[in-house]
């Protein structure tokens, strides 16, 4: 009888042949309990034997993966106290010399006489080959032709030949396995068959066979990741009942058409092409649950404000939660600029506009923790019965004393940094049993098949141009050491007096608050200090200093007077990377630019760029590491958020971007967001051809059963986009 995984989660690997107490514990450490967390414990690598490098046949600077015999090991004593371990290996057609610093363990791992693969670079020092550090793979006696090479634990116990060896029990026990995908998606694709995958991913003849497994267990992973997010966004559409939202231009005052006839300047064809898709959502009977993907400055607000205004056009409450209270505050300011002078017309004493047969003026309120105790229950009070057009604030919004009379459109900026509960939350405030629409927005890039991962629940809009009247910003990478006012580092010094003098603004942002001996970065506090000190680089001119341990009060004061012009330069932290708009600021100075991810070095050059005038990003530092350099050669060579997700995506690589999955979710061990792009947008046209309008998989039961085993019930996607 076929085996299914579900059989295999319930099985110990205590069921396996020499598998006891203390190997099972060592196991656990892998992350391995169950038979089935063995046998989706894949290989990193393979070792070719057909192919097999020798020694020497290898050029300086190439990395390459051999298979040794060490010779003689033994700790050479330094000058400076680091343990090195020095070994000499060979493969029979030449020899090398092994460095290992810092690792005293290799002595007893690598005793004469052992066989190992070394995966290193070739490299010659005082005229001898040699690797430095290389990665080290103990694989026993193994003599089939393709060796895979599993990821081992010396500290645990647990060596790559012990999990080959119980692999082969593994796959000679279950015999067959129920084959989930239908016959006719697999023929379509190409795909073999689940039992041949698994065992050609572990016992591959040859390496071909290998690859071919694998594309079959990367669909795999991928496709159930499609079936949950595809399973529940159809389930929103069946289960909660929406708003039918007037999107008539005429109705209610045509306030959506007037907001546009008012504007300044012409809507971009992307923001047009958001709004219609918002608007067809809205006019729909199940709730909208869209992203709004668009870069730095690329007017997002704008089409938040039009979907908030279709709300209160058809009688309705629009709310826009931010993540700050700056940013909320920001988005007040920028809000209430956009409608001054709005009006909306009276009811008839039965809907939210209460001054029957009178025109009246749209209302918009700020909510915050800092709001004080009066004002919030002024506040409160006309959010309930209705009086609030447009509700602004933080997490303020979803505390349980506030309720909205009709809670209509709900939008959220920089969704990432909210919780799936918050969301929730936010959206069970209406008092009727309407679920309201809900756009999330985020200026962080994210990669398309990230995007269809992370955000799979989610209809999404992308905005992928710049208004008209923005300057492109050039960036320029300034290799010097931060504050020495040396060489390329006096050049952006300079530029910034001369920004000034001419009346503009500068922001200089640094990685920390205040003194770190572990990170040899500037400080806000120290900078600020060495700036501003006679004959400092900003000696006479108004800097004003902003940071996480500043009171909230003095942190709004500052802000507003540099907002004002009454300050020159802002030092500053990360606290000013979202939503800071100061049109009049040119320069952007990020200090020791090469500790920052690509997002927030993107994300911290949009605050400059927001007005007519020329801007400049100075990266001031020196990369310390190859990541670092490639950021920041990425960041001078394109202002394209898209693009920098791309660049983004291949360094850090979803290891880092899956960092902090949920425990025991495990839908990812194989497949990669870079080297499978094809198979993401693949897995998600198919899992909308097998759920159906339900939001359920009844006609594909193991399917079913394997997303439910293998997926969380409460799969979260926020932590993808933590940086």
């Amino acid at each position: 009888m076929p085996r299914r995984l579900k059989q295999l989660a319930s099985l110990p690997v205590t069921e396996l042949k020499g598998v006891g107490e203390a190997k099972a514990k060592g196991l656990a450490k892998l992350d391995i309990v169950s038979v089935l967390d063995l046998l989706t414990y894949y290989p990193r690598r393979y070792l070719d034997r057909t192919k097999e490098a020798r020694i020497q046949d290898l050029h300086v600077g190439e990395e390459a993966m051999v298979l040794v015999r060490v010779r003689r090991i033994q700790i050479q004593p330094t000058r400076n106290r680091t343990k090195m371990v020095v070994a000499e290996v060979t493969d029979g057609s030449g020899s090398l010399k092994v460095t290992f610093f810092n690792q005293p363990f290799r002595v007893k791992q690598l005793p004469a006489g052992t066989e190992a693969v070394l995966f290193g670079k070739l490299d010659v020092f005082r005229g001898q080959r040699q690797m430095t550090n290389p990665v080290v793979d103990l694989i026993g006696d193994k003599t089939g032709m393709i060796v895979p090479v599993y990821p081992q634990s010396e500290k645990a116990g647990v060596m790559t030949w012990d999990i080959a060896k119980l692999m082969t029990e593994v796959l000679d026990r279950a015999g067959e396995f129920e084959e989930p995908v239908p016959e006719a998606v697999r023929a379509e694709h190409g795909l073999i068959d689940r039992t041949r995958a698994f065992h050609d991913i572990h016992l591959p003849e040859t390496m071909g066979a290998a690859q071919q497994a694998r594309r079959r267990l990367v669909f795999d992973e991928l496709l159930r990741v499609q079936l949950k997010l595809v399973q529940q966004k159809r389930r929103l559409e069946v289960e909660a009942k929406g708003i039918r939202h007037d999107i008539d231009e005429g109705g209610r005052g045509g306030l959506v058409a007037r907001f546009h006839e008012a504007l300044p300047f012409p809507l971009t064809r992307a923001q047009q092409r958001a709004i219609g898709e918002i608007e067809a959502d809205l006019a729909g009977p199940h709730p909208m649950h869209r992203l709004l993907q668009g870069d730095v400055g690329s007017g997002k607000t704008l089409v938040a404000v039009s979907a908030l205004l279709v709300a209160v056009q058809g009688g309705h409450q629009g709310a826009l939660m931010a993540p700050t209270e700056v940013l909320a505050e920001q988005h007040a300011a920028g809000v209430r600029a956009l409608l001054d002078g709005f009006t909306v017309p009276g009811g008839d004493g039965d809907d939210l506009f209460s001054q029957a047969g009178m025109d009246r003026s749209l209302r918009i309120e700020l909510l915050t923790n800092r709001t004080k105790a009066a004002d919030k229950r002024r506040i409160l009070d006309a959010l309930e019965s209705g009086a609030v057009d447009l509700a602004i604030g933080t997490h303020a919004l979803i505390q349980d004393a506030i309720r909205f009379k009709s809670l209509g459109v709900v939008v959220i900026d920089e969704q990432h940094r909210f919780g799936v509960e918050q969301r929730a939350a936010l959206r069970s405030k209406s008092a009727n049993d309407l679920v309201p629409d809900v756009l999330v927005m985020t200026a962080t890039p994210i990669p398309r098949t990230a995007a269809m991962t992370v955000y799979g629940d989610l209809d999404v809009s992308v905005l992928d141009e710049l208004p008209p009247g923005r300057t492109p910003i050039t960036t320029v990478w300034a290799e010097a050491p931060p504050l020495t006012g040396e060489g390329a580092e006096a050049e952006v010094w300079q530029t910034v007096r001369d920004e000034v003098a001419s009346g503009r603004q500068a922001y200089v942002v640094c990685p920390l608050i205040d003194e770190s001996e572990k990170l040899e970065v500037a400080s806000a506090e120290e900078t600020f200090a060495v700036l501003t000190m006679r004959d400092g680089e900003l000696d006479g001119l108004r800097v004003g200093l902003l940071h996480g341990r500043v009171a909230p009060a003095d942190k709004e004061a500052t802000m507003a007077a540099f907002r004002a012009g009454d300050l020159d330069v802002l030092v500053a932290t990360t606290v000013i990377e979202v939503g800071v708009d100061v049109p009049n600021a040119t320069v952007m100075v990020i200090l020791d630019a090469d500790r920052f991810g690509i997002a927030q070095l993107h994300q911290l050059r949009g605050r400059v760029g927001r007005g007519a005038a020329a801007s400049t990003c100075f990266l001031v530092g020196e990369a310390t590491t190859p990541d670092g350099k490639a950021r920041l050669e990425a960041m001078v060579r394109t202002t394209d958020g898209f693009d920098l997700a791309e660049v983004d995506l291949d360094l850090r690589g979803e290891g880092t971007i899956m960092g902090e999955r949920q425990k025991g979710q495990n839908d990812l061990k194989l497949a990669s967001l870079r080297r499978d792009r094809e198979w993401v947008g693949k897995a998600r046209d198919i899992a909308f051809t097998l759920v159906d309008a339900n939001g359920s998989l009844a006609a594909h039961p193991i399917l079913d059963e394997e997303v439910e085993l293998l997926l969380s019930d409460e799969t979260s996607t926020d932590f993808l986009l933590k940086s």
